[in-house]
């Protein structure tokens, strides 16, 4: 299954890359191979400074070797070996009124000292996050998750998109971090559900995500803006850095495994700020996405 996860994520990333070069028309993604000494490494792709997209990566990895110390205290066992791979990407575009976004599909193996696996699963899943609320691009999103994941269980829009909801919460600012989309995680394989029923599912979802994000990047890209909205995109950049190196899973098991730094933390954003005790205008355009982010909706 490690293998054929890796080949389908290497495929990916060479779709995915190739269409937001061919919206953004300017400027190319950026490639870095790298190894890790424990075992393992990735292939790194940036685009920065193009004609729509600010910032973005789309990253690939596979590591394996001894589980760290510290996250054997994590998952709770004693000296491991594990293997893990995934996609991660986040696209952070000039405009304010086109979202940024985030997805990471992945796959995870424990082994014992005998080599054999104790332990595999996935996880992943697609959010969004607008700085300006335009419905009708959010429905479109989720509409689009919920289209995948119905191929495979009906079930399983509503319970991952809760668990988005919950797992995207700055519980240090009382808000959402965006409008959601998808989260799941340790998917493991049971009397019910088999490990290729998982992987099946998994790329069904990977294989949604040009479909959930292109149109809105197309609809919004041209929206003339001025540095009021670029203000308050950045305000909210922070906002979204804040959610990474506080409570991301991904980021901290990347630093916590020695990772490369580049490559994790690629997911910020180029420009941020912070401003104090800021509140939008009551009624504006940035009131309301707040008062959204305040509460998860259903968007569906």
């Amino acid at each position: 299954m490690k293998e054929q996860f890796y080949i389908y994520i290497q495929n990916l990333q060479d779709q995915i890359t190739e269409k937001l070069e061919l919206i953004d028309g300017k400027a190319s993604f950026r490639q870095d191979l790298w190894t890790r000494e424990e075992g393992g490494g990735g292939r790194t792709r940036v685009i920065e400074n193009g004609a729509v997209f600010e910032k973005g990566g789309v990253n690939i990895s596979a590591v394996h070797g001894p589980l760290p110390k510290a996250m054997q205290a994590y998952f709770k066992v004693g000296e491991v070996n594990f293997f893990a791979c995934g996609l991660s990407l986040v696209i952070h575009p000039t405009n304010p009124f086109v979202p940024t976004v985030h997805a990471n599909w992945r796959y995870f193996e424990m082994y014992d000292k005998a080599g054999k696996i104790i332990d595999r699963w996935f996880g992943g899943g697609q959010d969004l996050t607008p700085y300006y609320l335009f419905e009708e691009d959010v429905i479109h999103f989720h509409r689009t998750c919920k289209t995948a994941c119905d191929k495979h269980n009906p079930q399983y829009y509503p319970k991952f998109k809760k668990q988005c909801d919950a797992y995207f919460w700055n519980a240090h600012r009382q808000e959402a971090r965006g409008v959601g989309g998808l989260f799941f995680d340790y998917c493991r394989p049971d009397a019910e559900t088999k490990i290729e029923d998982w992987f099946a599912f998994v790329s069904e979802i990977g294989n949604s995500f040009l479909d959930a994000y292109v149109p809105i990047v197309e609809k919004r890209r041209n929206i003339g803006f001025e540095e009021v909205h670029r203000t308050w995109q950045e305000i909210r950049r922070g906002r979204y850095v804040e959610f990474n190196l506080v409570h991301d899973k991904g980021t901290l098991f990347g630093l916590r495994t020695n990772g490369r730094i580049e490559s994790i933390l690629m997911s910020l954003p180029p420009t941020v700020r912070w401003v104090y005790d800021h509140h939008p205008q009551a009624g504006s355009q940035e009131d309301r996405l707040l008062e959204v982010l305040e509460k998860p909706k259903d968007w569906i």
